[in-house]
C-alpha cells in the first residue's frame, strides 16, 4: 500500500511512498495502526502506565550525572523565583534561552505559594515534573511505532523503552536534553501522521510537528540537526515545495522564534538571539572544546553503544529486517554530524535513543509471529532474549540511579537541612567546578563559593578548578590566606588526603561523610564526599 496513493488529492504531496514493508515483513495498513475500536481508551491506559512508571523512575534517581541538570535549569529557575541563585557564564553570554528554566520556575512558584518549598520537595518535585513530560514521550513513542509498524511492535518498543538502562537513568532528569527528546518524539509522530492523513489533517499535523520542532530548537538549538534531516527528506518528496516552505515552515518558525525572542528579551533585559549566539560559540569558535574532546568515532564505538547497551544487536537486526530507512537514516545522520564536533557527551544524542529502541522492538515482535512453522522454537528464544535484556539492564539502571555518584546529591540535602536549622554560615566547595547542585538544592540564602571554570580567552591559562586539581595543597593554602574561613568545607576524599593537615591547622574537623562511587569516572576514584566544619 502506498501512502501517496491514499491521499493524492493533497496540494502538498510526496511523489514517492515511505519505505514501509508489508506482508511477511509485516506492516499492517496505516488505518489499522492508527485506528482501533477504542483508541483513546487504549492510549489512556498506556499513558497512565507510563506516568506511574516514570514517576517511580524519577523518585528513584538519587545520583549526579551532569552539571547542566542543576546549573542550567534548576539553578536559573531558583534565581528567577526566589531571587538568589548562581548564573553561569553561559547566561552572561546569552547562549541559553530562558524557556526551559521558566518551566521549573513556575513549579517553584507553586511550591512556594503552597508552602511546600522544603528540602525534600525542592529535591524531588522537579524530577517528578520531568517524569510527567517523559511519560508523554513514552506514549508518543508507542504511537509512532504503532503508526509506522503495528500494535505488536509498539508494545515491544514500549518494553524496550522502559527496560533500557540509560533511558531509565536519564529521561527523568531535568536536563534540557530530556525535554528535547520528548518534544522530538512527539514531533516525529505528528510528522509521520501527516503523511498518512487527509489533506486537511495533514497540514494541521505537520504544522503541529513544526511547532514542536521549533520549540525543541529553542530549548536545544542543536535539535535543528534532527529536524534538518526530517525536513530535507520530505522536501524532496513534496510537489508543492513553495507552499510547504512559505506557508508552513516560515510562518510557524517565525512565530515561535518571535515568541521565544520576546521571552528572552524580557528575561535578559536586552535583545538576544540565543540560537545565533549558540551557533557562534559551539560551532564557529569551537567553544565547547574547552570542556574536553573525544575522537571523531566516539559516538559510534563508545558513546551510543553504551546507551543502547545490550539492545544494540537487536536494534541492528531490526534496522536490517524492517527496511525502514528514514528512521535508521536519522540515527546515522545524528551520530555522524555530532561526531564532527570535538566536544561529545552521551546526552547530546539522547533524542535518537528511543528511535533505536523502535528497531529493537520491531525485531522482538518479529520473533513471535504465529504464522511461522517454528513458532514454538522462536517463542523460547524470545523468552531467553527478554530474560537477557532484563538481567543486563535492570541491575545497571538501579545501580546508576541509586548508587553511582550519589554523594554530591546527598551532601546538598544534608547542608540544606543544616542551614535551615541555623547550623551553616557559609560553604566552600574545594572540588572541581559544578560537582554538586547549588542554591536550587540548598534553598537557603547564605554565602557559598565554588572553584570557577569559565572559559578564558587564553586556553593555556588553567582555571581555578584546574589549578586546584593540579596542586590541592598550595591552592587551598593560598585561598585560606586570602579569604575569611567558611563555616563548612566540602571536598572529595581523593583531595582530602592532600589537605588533612592543612584543614586541621585551621581548626576544621570532619562532621559528615557520604558514599559517592565505587570506581573512577575521569580522575582518581572519588569514593566519598566529606564535609568539614570550622570549630569557632
Amino acid at each position: 500500500m502506498s501512502l501517496r496513493n491514499r491521499s493524492s488529492s493533497s496540494s502538498i504531496r510526496r511523489t514517492v511512498s515511505l519505505p514501509i514493508p508489508f506482508a511477511e515483513n509485516a506492516l499492517p495498513p496505516v488505518e489499522e495502526a492508527v485506528r482501533s475500536s477504542d483508541p483513546w481508551g487504549e492510549e489512556k491506559r498506556v499513558w497512565l502506565f507510563c506516568l506511574v512508571f516514570r514517576v517511580i523512575n524519577g523518585l528513584m534517581v538519587q545520583t549526579y550525572f551532569n552539571p547542566d541538570e542543576h546549573w542550567q535549569g534548576l539553578e536559573v529557575a531558583h534565581r528567577i523565583t526566589f531571587g538568589y541563585g548562581h548564573l553561569t557564564w553561559e547566561w552572561k553570554e546569552g547562549i541559553r534561552s530562558y524557556l526551559h528554566p521558566l518551566i521549573f520556575s513556575l513549579l517553584y512558584k507553586i511550591l512556594a505559594i503552597l508552602h511546600l518549598d522544603t528540602p525534600i520537595f525542592m529535591a524531588k518535585a522537579p524530577r517528578i515534573l520531568q517524569s510527567v513530560f517523559a511519560s508523554f514521550g513514552d506514549l508518543y513513542l508507542y504511537k509512532l511505532s504503532k503508526l509506522i509498524f503495528n500494535k505488536n511492535v509498539a508494545n515491544w518498543t514500549l518494553f524496550c523503552q522502559m527496560v533500557n538502562w540509560f533511558m531509565f537513568f536519564c529521561i527523568t532528569r531535568t536536563l534540557s536534553n530530556s525535554l528535547e527528546t520528548v518534544l522530538t518524539t512527539i514531533g516525529l509522530f505528528y510528522w509521520f501522521y501527516a503523511i498518512s492523513s487527509s489533506e486537511k489533517s495533514e497540514i494541521a499535523s505537520r504544522k503541529l510537528a513544526l511547532a514542536l520542532a521549533f520549540l525543541s530548537c529553542a530549548i536545544r538549538p542543536t535539535s535543528a540537526i534532527t529536524w534538518l534531516y526530517v525536513g530535507l527528506m520530505d522536501l524532496f518528496q513534496i510537489r508543492s515545495k513553495f507552499k510547504f516552505i512559505f506557508l508552513e515552515v516560515i510562518p510557524v518558525g517565525c512565530l515561535i522564534l518571535a515568541l521565544i525572542s520576546l521571552l528572552d528579551r524580557w528575561m535578559y533585559n536586552t535583545w538576544v538571539i540565543v540560537p545565533l549566539n549558540f551557533l557562534k560559540f559551539n560551532f564557529l569558535s569551537s567553544g565547547g572544546d574547552y570542556y574536553g574532546t573525544h575522537v571523531f568515532h566516539w559516538y559510534f564505538t563508545q558513546g551510543f553503544p553504551s546507551m543502547v547497551w545490550t539492545f544494540l544487536p537487536f536494534c541492528i537486526f531490526g534496522v536490517i529486517k524492517s527496511k525502514e530507512k528514514r528512521l535508521s537514516g536519522l540515527i546515522a545522520w545524528m551520530l555522524g554530524l555530532y561526531s564532527i564536533l570535538g566536544h561529545k557527551e552521551f546526552r547530546f544524542v539522547l533524542p535518537v535513543l528511543p528511535i533505536a529502541l523502535i528497531f529493537a522492538g520491531y525485531f522482538l515482535a518479529s520473533m513471535e509471529k504465529k504464522n511461522n512453522s517454528s513458532y514454538t522454537k522462536n517463542k523460547n528464544k524470545l523468552k531467553i532474549v527478554v530474560a537477557f535484556l532484563l538481567v543486563t539492564n535492570i541491575p545497571m539502571a538501579l545501580y546508576m540511579t541509586s548508587f553511582h555518584q550519589r554523594g554530591t546529591e546527598d551532601v546538598m540535602y544534608y547542608l540544606s537541612k543544616e542551614a535551615h536549622e541555623g547550623k551553616v554560615r557559609d560553604v566552600l566547595f574545594l572540588m572541581p567546578c559544578h560537582s554538586t547542585p547549588y542554591y536550587s538544592s540548598l534553598h537557603y540564602n547564605l554565602t557559598m563559593r565554588f572553584l570557577d571554570c569559565s572559559p578564558s580567552e587564553s586556553r593555556s591559562v588553567p582555571d581555578e578548578s584546574d589549578q586546584f586539581m593540579m596542586n590541592p595543597f598550595d591552592f587551598a593554602k593560598l585561598m585560606f590566606t586570602d579569604l575569611t574561613l567558611p563555616s563548612h568545607i566540602v571536598l572529595f576524599d581523593s583531595e582530602e588526603r592532600h589537605l588533612k593537615e592543612l584543614l586541621s591547622e585551621h581548626s576544621f574537623v570532619e562532621v559528615k561523610r557520604f558514599f559517592h562511587s565505587h570506581f573512577k569516572v575521569d580522575r582518581d576514584v572519588r569514593s566519598s564526599v566529606v564535609v568539614y566544619s570550622h570549630r569557632d
